[in-house]
């Protein structure tokens, strides 16, 4: 393709507002343009590289039977509220009314209609197992959309759903998404990594998060340096070790801490270490108020908290909700009081003899407080973030941490949308049971991104083979010389053959082409120069930066 055909508006500048250097390069190449906040276009070179991943991905979809499909985006509510999810699944979904006042979302995800579509179909247990994939734009209404295509409200992904009679068949295909994800990001070129992760509002028993490692990622990987375990930071377990006690018990204190409201402000004003002090936080756990206590450095997790009550329904404590029940606000609470709450620990709590707690009393602390002398514990627990440097669950070592964009999503669903949406098949016995399901997510246009945020350098991208939008930038010099532009068409004709060729025959300036050539990224420039009419021309490799001087009856083998 010749570049004065495409269209390419690349900019000089580096673009305002840009945060992420793959929101930057994006939009400086000219791939693509904002129309509005989370919103983008995809202009030509991205279409191009967007289309290089969907290749890939639909080839390793139907490598393990997947078949495509195409959903409606719009979705009725009804669906919706069959699940469940109408009401729950919060603000970034995206409703409006038709001129009938009917109620509809525009999907963000699509396990009730792939639910809804195949209750009616799927009868029986022979014709399972069954996986079904898209790749559609999808629609979330973020809060603070930012890095570009990484946090979007419209966005492209490709999204899949298996249907199972049993355990056995959905463990088989889990295994097999896993393993054909491992194999996707590897041939688009991105260091992604699987890790445990959370289901979020997305619901299930067990999943992974592939991550793409990335100084700007939005979540955190606990990982170790001597084995393959890697988790998202709110899954990572933390192994609790007994650590015998060996302080004195002493007499409870009431001491004044006026203007004392955090864990480190109250370690300052006592000249305590901060891992002595403690934090006592009130929850709504389905409507029932509870404490929980942990040590004055951790910080809790609310993600464990709902996996050990099995349930989403967990909230903080109002401040008025908070005063009204213990007559004090955050900061001065604590676990000893006469009252019907139930308080639950952190597993490191029971290495503290003597705690120090809130009086609940504003201003005022407890010293010394014990457990089973001045306050009950309902349970101990992990109920907290694990920290860099502490053992590993799986006894290989200290934990790492590292940033990561999440790229894809692998869940087993289970009976969650089946159940409460009456999608039942009959067994070998004859009898009805739920399908088992399971979901499958890789953002494409944030897989985009994400190559781009590890394949660059201060000049531009710097596009791995399989995804590049073109295989060969072809530059002349100057085209106002006939042996320049007579070899460049030449070649031109010739290189196009055998790989796509962005042939850059614009009326600019050499130092312009090669600044544009740069920030593009194409993997190979062939520069047609001053030695065009020896057949000579320059070859240069984007990655390393390496050229070469070749003759052109040597060029296409050479390249």
């Amino acid at each position: 393709m010749k570049q004065s055909k495409v269209f390419i508006p690349t900019m000089k500048e580096e673009p305002a507002g840009a945060e992420a250097r793959s929101h930057s390069l994006l939009l400086k190449g000219g791939l693509i343009k904002q129309s509005t906040s989370g919103i983008y276009s995809y202009l030509p070179l991205a279409t191009k590289v967007l289309n290089n991943i969907e290749a890939i991905i639909r080839e390793e979809m139907e490598n393990i039977d997947a078949v495509e499909i195409l959903m409606p985006a719009l979705q009725q509510s009804e669906l919706w509220e069959e699940s469940g999810r109408w009401n729950a699944y919060g603000p970034e979904l995206m409703r409006l009314k038709d001129r009938n006042g009917r109620e509809f979302a525009l999907g963000p995800t699509h396990e009730e209609v792939v639910t809804s579509l195949v209750r009616d179909e799927l009868k029986s247990y022979k014709q399972l197992p069954l996986t079904l994939f898209q790749i559609q734009s999808k629609y979330r209404d973020e809060k603070r959309p930012r890095f570009g295509l990484l946090r979007g409200r419209e966005f492209i992904m490709k999204d899949a759903y298996s249907f199972h009679a049993d355990e056995t068949s959905l463990d088989e295909a889990y295994q097999q998404m896993y393993d054909a994800y491992k194999r996707i990001f590897s041939r688009v070129g991105l260091n992604a990594r699987p890790v445990v992760a959370d289901s979020g509002a997305i619901g299930g028993s067990h999943t992974h998060e592939f991550m793409a490692l990335s100084e700007i990622g939005e979540d955190t990987i606990v990982y170790s340096q001597q084995s393959d375990y890697a988790a998202n930071i709110e899954k990572a377990e933390v192994v609790y070790s007994p650590n015998e006690k060996h302080d004195e018990i002493q007499s409870l204190t009431k001491v004044a801490t006026p203007d004392v409201k955090t864990a480190q402000a109250l370690a300052d004003f006592l000249e305590k270490p901060l891992d002595e002090t403690t934090k006592s936080m009130v929850f709504k756990v389905e409507g029932e108020f509870i404490m929980v206590l942990i040590r004055g450095h951790h910080e809790i997790n609310d993600v464990k908290l709902k996996s050990y009550f099995e349930t989403d329904n967990i909230e903080f404590a109002t401040e008025d909700e908070i005063v009204n029940l213990l007559g004090a606000k955050p900061g001065s609470l604590g676990p000893v009081f006469d009252k019907d709450i139930k308080v639950y620990a952190d597993n490191y709590i029971q290495d503290l003899n003597n705690i120090v707690v809130g009086a609940n009393e504003d201003g005022y602390h407890l010293l010394n407080a014990n457990v089973g002398r001045d306050f009950e514990v309902e349970a101990f627990g992990d109920f907290r973030f694990i920290l860099e440097g502490e053992p590993l669950a799986d006894g290989s070592g200290e934990a790492h941490f590292a940033e990561g964009i999440e790229v894809g999503q692998v869940f087993k669903l289970g009976k969650k949308y089946s159940e409460s949406m009456n999608a039942t098949i009959l067994d070998n016995q004859g009898r009805a049971q739920s399908l088992l399901m399971g979901c499958y997510g890789i953002g494409v246009s944030r897989t985009l991104s994400a190559i781009v945020e590890q394949n660059s350098d201060e000049n531009g991208i710097i596009w791995p083979k399989s995804v590049t939008p073109y295989d060969v930038h072809l530059i002349t010099i100057n085209p106002k010389k006939d042996d320049q532009r007579e070899l460049a068409d030449q070649l031109y004709a010739q290189i196009k053959e055998s790989y796509q060729v962005l042939y850059d025959d614009r009326k600019e300036r050499a130092g312009v082409k090669f600044n544009d050539a740069d920030l593009i990224g194409l993997p190979i420039r062939i520069v047609v120069g001053k030695n065009a009419s020896e057949g000579i021309v320059e070859v240069k490799r984007r990655d390393t930066g390496d050229s070469e001087d070749v003759h052109v009856d040597q060029l296409v083998n050479y390249i």
